[in-house]
């Protein structure tokens, strides 16, 4: 994960911020996380809620208002030193930089969710466990994951080696863990899946 870091600093170093992405920008990362997926979440003011991979916002922005607790989480540390200065001015948003696979709290979470992160996750059945433990009962998961992965990512100055998402075999793995109610939605750029803790 230290090149997965590595790059989502140096894009913060180069001025890019998804929270303060142009409307067509937003509008085109909403084909991955728009309104169908933040309703999924299905959010109220009661539930304490857990985003993987928060990066600076861009998603927190959507629902921070609409939950009683927020826990974001991203590996890169300047990402989440951007998240702390947009949301600084609310008092139910917290921000952690570490790897979600070393992430251990007493915490339980209504809804944990993620988007366009497990694909630089290998220890896919590790973290979904976790997901699993850091879950209230009957607490929901939901997942976006690109349709089209490939083995990489090339930006251009370096390749970062990601580990495709696979509907089937996420939900599988799910089902191994005890999860229920295990849904797959298809949107146009990605697979959204739904899931709950037993």
């Amino acid at each position: 994960m230290n090149n997965v870091s590595k790059h989502y600093d140096l894009l913060i170093e180069n001025g890019n911020d998804p929270v303060l992405d142009c409307k067509e920008l937003a509008d085109y990362m909403d084909k991955w996380d728009g309104k169908e997926f933040i309703n999924l979440l299905n959010l109220d003011t009661s539930k304490e809620v857990l985003e993987i991979g928060c990066g600076t916002g861009r998603i927190t922005k959507k629902i921070i208002s609409q939950c009683k607790t927020y826990v974001g989480i991203d590996i890169s540390k300047k990402t989440i030193d951007i998240a702390r200065k947009h949301f600084g001015n609310f008092n139910n948003a917290f921000f952690h930089n570490e790897d979600f696979l070393d992430y251990k709290t007493n915490q339980k979470y209504d809804v944990i969710y993620s988007t366009l992160t497990f694909m630089h996750i290998k220890e896919k059945v590790k973290a979904l466990n976790n997901v699993f433990n850091l879950l209230k009962r009957n607490g929901k998961f939901v997942l976006s994951i690109d349709k089209n992965q490939q083995g990489f990512i090339d930006t251009g100055y370096n390749k970062i080696i990601i580990y495709p998402d696979n509907p089937t075999s996420i939900c599988n793995i799910l089902a191994n863990l005890s999860f229920v109610k295990i849904t797959i939605k298809e949107i146009e750029k990605a697979y959204i899946i739904t899931a709950q803790r037993s």
